[in-house]
């Protein structure tokens, strides 16, 4: 394979301009541009009326994903601001909120499904798309990524207040998100055929009302020839995000290379791992991270330059690798979305401080 192409999903939080609290509009927001923007970017429902998706086209290369953020992002934000609404980069919505799901007949048999789950669940995702030769790659890929995702988590982590609370975490995203069944950490594959029986068990329970709702840390997906990465938080920065999804990229092809060379994934459990994304969930980068290598707590920004000198070689051959450090030392220096949520609190010990410290800048 050449180049692999990669693109983005996010999920925004929609708020009132003047009153800072979230605004249900998502739905006719979307019934109202239902047509791809000329620059290929789509807007789409999620769960909840709060909430906007905004899907953007595929790049290669790190300045176009910054380019292609920049503009979902402005323009999700133009069409909120034709009612009123902003859209913001926020995980979870900070301040207490009631939500309204979106009146689609999936979304109301998940709802059903799911009582206070579904009613709590007001999250902002970022969801990484990556290239993929085949199913048999894309299986490989997972099965040698996995032990990484932790790391990535953390660095997107924008997500430390909900309903009103500092939960303490860095990630609370994550932690509402692992309430739904059939998420987090899989075990090692080896094969497609594994991968599609452990599919197959699952909707054989009838607990997930569908292949959409095998809410894996990773994933392939249902209906183009990629692997799609979940775990992220929305990220505060869309520079931050733009370097996520690159690091997610160079991952992706590193595995691959590490497959077609034989090299076996390693053989940490879907349970251990569990532990090493509630770690990430909970301290973000501010702390210490579980090492893949050693299986134990290390400080995060050792863990991080081990995930860069794994992708070095890639990074490298994309004439990225500076660019990515530069980014990722500032994210240790300075923090994530969930740092500069608390900082924007503390100001003025208000929540809604963090909403107006998210506003897009408006041209």
């Amino acid at each position: 394979m050449g180049v692999r192409t990669f693109g983005v999903e996010e999920e925004l939080l929609l708020i009132e301009a003047s009153s800072l609290q979230p605004m249900p509009v998502g739905q006719y927001l979307v019934d109202h541009h239902r047509q791809p923007a000329v620059t290929g970017h789509r807007l789409a429902v999620e769960f909840q009326q709060e909430q906007l998706e905004v899907t953007s086209p595929p790049c290669t290369t790190l300045g176009e994903q910054l380019d292609t953020i920049r503009t979902g992002r402005t323009l999700a934000d133009a069409a909120a601001q034709e009612v009123g609404a902003r859209a913001v980069a926020v995980a979870t919505a900070p301040v207490p909120v009631t939500t309204h799901l979106v009146p689609e007949h999936r979304f109301e048999q998940i709802a059903a499904r799911g009582q206070l789950t579904a009613r709590h669940q007001l999250t902002g995702g970022f969801h990484v798309h990556v290239q993929t030769d085949s199913r048999q790659e894309g299986v490989a890929i997972l099965d040698r990524m996995r032990m990484w995702l932790p790391v990535l988590l953390a660095l997107s982590s924008n997500s430390p207040y909900w309903n009103g609370t500092d939960t303490g975490f860095h990630s609370y995203r994550y932690q509402l998100w692992s309430q739904w069944p059939a998420t987090g950490p899989t075990d090692v594959f080896g094969s497609t055929h594994a991968y599609d029986r452990h599919c197959e068990d699952l909707l054989a329970s009838d607990v997930p009302l569908d292949a959409g709702m095998l809410y894996f840390d990773a994933r392939l997906s249902e209906h183009q020839p990629t692997v799609e990465i979940r775990v992220a938080d929305v990220c505060w920065d869309l520079e931050h995000a733009a370097v996520l999804a690159t690091l997610i990229r160079a991952l992706v092809e590193t595995s691959a290379r590490h497959w077609r060379a034989g090299h076996p994934p390693a053989r940490v459990s879907a349970a251990v791992l569990r532990t090493w994304m509630w770690q990430a969930s909970r301290h973000g980068v501010q702390g210490q991270l579980i090492s893949p290598y050693s299986g134990t707590p290390t400080p995060a920004g050792d863990v991080v330059a081990h995930l860069l000198e794994h992708l070095h070689p890639v990074l490298t051959e994309h004439a990225e690798h500076d660019a990515v450090e530069s980014v990722l030392t500032g994210i240790l220096e300075d923090g994530t979305g969930a740092h500069r949520q608390r900082q924007a609190c503390r100001t003025e010990n208000n929540l809604s401080t963090i909403l107006h410290a998210a506003l897009p800048a408006t041209p």
